[in-house]
């Protein structure tokens, strides 16, 4: 294997979704460099931060009937019983609910925490409090999924955060998704929320780090061996 084959394997892809960004931060620097060289640097360094924020790199998903892994890159912020939000028609009564919290440092890139079809997509606008924080479930702007599958009806929100701006769906209705699949990303700091039916294990609690399309979050089955794919 050749130099360049060991360090491009070392590397995870861009995002298409990062292209423009990146570039507008180069053009930056070296706008910011013609003024003032040490602003050029501190251009360059945000810049480098920039692509490694919108990295995609391939995850290997643990493949199992009724195993929930999570959607998101990031530390686990919340586990209870709440109530979905109201735009995804899944009714008033408290869910299970595992929520991840993205920081900026976190991969970006979203993915189905279980194989199903995607029922409905609904965004609603809202604000952008800390992500971090309960009241962000009900008061940011979000974008949800439902997904209906084998063990019934799952909510997946994502949620904009402090410095979030922008939610990206790549799917639509009707589409089926396969567990660990990318349907979505959220710039710059965000949170995702998986809301469960009933007959849901945890296996996560609090400060949990998790990796996602590869971190069990929740199993409906008793153990049995995993199978695995890579995406």
């Amino acid at each position: 294997m050749s130099l360049y084959d060991s360090v491009r394997r070392q590397i995870a892809p861009i995002h298409p979704e990062g292209y423009v960004f990146i570039a507008a931060f180069a053009i930056g620097s070296v706008i910011l460099h013609w003024f003032w060289p040490p602003l050029g640097w501190i251009g360059a360094v945000l810049t480098v931060w920039c692509a490694y924020f919108f990295r995609d790199p391939p995850r290997v998903t643990p493949l199992r009937e009724g195993l929930v892994v999570s959607p998101a890159d990031g530390v686990v912020c919340s586990v209870g019983r709440f109530s979905p939000p109201p735009e995804l028609g899944l009714g008033p009564a408290p869910m299970q609910r595992v929520s991840i919290f993205m920081s900026v440092f976190d991969c970006h890139v979203n993915r189905a925490p279980v194989a199903g079809r995607i029922a409905r997509i609904a965004y609603k606008p809202g604000l952008f409090v800390n992500a971090d924080l309960d009241k962000a479930s009900e008061d940011n702007e979000r974008n949800g999924l439902v997904l209906e599958t084998a063990q019934g009806t799952f909510g997946v929100v994502q949620i904009a955060g402090l410095i979030a701006r922008r939610i990206v769906s790549f799917r639509k209705e009707g589409d089926e998704l396969a567990a660990g699949e990318r349907f979505g990303l959220i710039r710059f700091g965000s949170r995702v929320d998986v809301y469960m039916p009933d007959g849901a294990h945890v296996l996560v609690g609090q400060g949990t780090r998790a990796i996602a399309g590869e971190t069990p979050l929740a199993d409906f089955s008793a153990p049995a061996p995993l199978s695995f794919r890579a995406g």
